[in-house]
């Protein structure tokens, strides 16, 4: 039997080139069992009119499922489901039981909950996305990155690519962060000070779980990175928020008990404030009088395009007590989850042993292509291609918040990626965030960065990573107009 051509549709959301689209719609009915073995398919003509694509698309696509057995032709006679092809079940999927289990008495210790806020996964449809930390496909370099990946599964590479490093890290990768990358925050430090990390979240985790019991003290910035308080609760540890000001983190409020302080000294988040050089030298002081150890979050300091970066905090340390937590999902994109820790070699040696009880190391190949794009320059070219796009969309950023009327309570004195916004007293920034959604703009509500019961909602956060130059003003004009309307 033939199977007819009108059970064969491309989905419209399909991802991937129309040929790979083909063989998935093939393979699927065939995994579901809608095709049987010995079924006909339609001719590459027939199917190829039907779909609306060119016959040689098919074609390869009935070729591709031919070499993987999903299919096997008969002379002259066409494509047939083959009998080597992946079976269904042949039985009914038991029916779902009531479940027995008093989960709530059985979770011994409870993860989800937490104030960190989900964001639109479909985002980029959005056609004013003001939100932070996503990145723009037209500034990446997508060439480069996958000639350095294809390079990377070359047979030169093979056992960067297949080794189980355990508890250690692609060397190229390690030497470029300590002979350049480093450097540029005035830091040095031996390989053996430096472990890969899945992104500065998981360098936070693993910083948290080594120095924090829940016997001792954490100090962390109000508001702050969210995703740390959520940490910090997981802990057990005791956790003292201390508001920041215009200058970031002021040394004098931590108080005497503190065992480790959590601080975005370069570029505070979320109100981008920069701390002054004479407060860092304060800040280490405070923690040599509380012998508190310094956990530095530099996050953005490649988003540095008005001015130079400060010197890091680490770079000022001479006892060792600053731990230092850079990334580059923030710079490249936020799915490569690959940061870094640097620290003293006994810190070190447990954050190694902690992570590779976890989840041994991040994946060579990503590591290895990581390697090949920082150490051939691509990077460094990325880098000056989005500060200058960045600076050209800051600046048309600003002048639509002026025309409109707008509060900025913090814009980065170095240069950043976003403005940390104030409305008016009586605007709840979680329900304009609602309003605004459904009518395509995208922005991200304060509560969430800040500690207590008390929190202000009439804060927000407007990014301009990914919104392009040409429809900032009139995104702006749209959230004035809605807080206008919610005042």
């Amino acid at each position: 039997m033939t199977l007819p051509v009108e059970t064969f549709f491309l989905r419209p959301d399909a991802q991937g080139t129309l040929q790979q689209q083909i063989q998935q719609m093939i393979a699927q009915g065939i995994l579901s069992g809608r095709f049987r073995q010995g079924e006909k398919l339609p001719s590459t003509r027939k199917l190829a009119q039907h779909l609306g694509v060119s016959r040689i698309t098919v074609t390869i696509a009935y070729t591709e499922l031919l070499a993987n057995e999903y299919l096997f032709a008969k002379g002259r006679s066409g494509y047939f489901v083959s009998e080597n092809a992946p079976a269904p079940p042949d039985f009914e999927p038991a029916a779902e039981n009531d479940d027995a289990v008093d989960w709530g008495r059985a979770i011994g210790q409870r993860f989800s909950g937490g104030a960190t806020p989900s964001k639109p996964q479909d985002w980029a449809q959005y056609r004013f996305p003001f939100i932070y930390g996503q990145a723009d496909p037209t500034l990446f370099d997508h060439a480069n990155w996958r000639l350095c990946a294809l390079q990377a599964l070359g047979q030169r590479d093979f056992t960067a690519l297949t080794t189980d490093y355990y508890d250690q890290d692609d060397p190229r990768l390690i030497e470029f962060i300590a002979r350049h990358t480093l450097p540029r925050r005035g830091i040095s430090a031996r390989p053996s000070q430096i472990l890969i990390t899945l992104g500065a979240q998981n360098a936070l985790w693993l910083t948290t779980q080594v120095l924090l019991t829940q016997r001792r003290r954490a100090v962390l910035e109000d508001p702050c990175y969210h995703a740390l308080r959520d940490i910090l609760s997981q802990s057990r540890c005791h956790v003292t928020p201390v508001r920041v000001d215009q200058d970031g983190l002021p040394p004098d409020a931590i108080p005497p008990e503190t065992d480790v302080i959590f601080t975005t000294p370069s570029h505070q988040c979320p109100t981008n404030a920069t701390m002054p050089m004479d407060r860092r030298r304060a800040l280490l002081d405070r923690a040599r009088e509380t012998d508190a150890l310094i956990v530095e979050d530099d996050y953005e300091f490649e988003m540095s395009f008005l001015k130079p970066p400060s010197p890091a905090l680490k770079s000022m340390d001479a006892d060792g007590r600053v731990i230092y937590v850079g990334s580059f999902s923030k710079s490249l994109f936020p799915g490569l989850r690959l940061g870094y820790l640097v620290g003293s070699e006994p810190f070190i040696r447990e954050a190694r042993a902690l992570r590779a009880s976890v989840l041994r190391h991040p994946p060579g190949h990503i590591q290895r292509t990581a390697a090949y794009f920082l150490s051939l320059g691509y990077y460094d070219a990325q880098i000056r291609r989005m500060g200058a796009a960045l600076h050209e969309r800051r600046v048309v950023m600003e002048q639509a918040m002026t025309d409109h009327g707008l509060q900025v309570s913090g814009r980065g004195y170095y240069g950043g990626s976003s403005f940390w916004m104030r409305a008016p007293e009586t605007v709840d920034t979680d329900h304009l965030a609602r309003k605004l959604q459904s009518k395509g703009v995208l922005i991200e509500p304060g509560r969430a960065f800040f500690a207590g019961d008390l929190r202000p909602t009439n804060y927000y956060r407007l990014a301009y990573s990914s919104i392009p130059t040409s429809r900032i003003s009139e995104g702006v004009a749209m959230v004035a107009k809605e807080i206008a309307a919610s005042a």
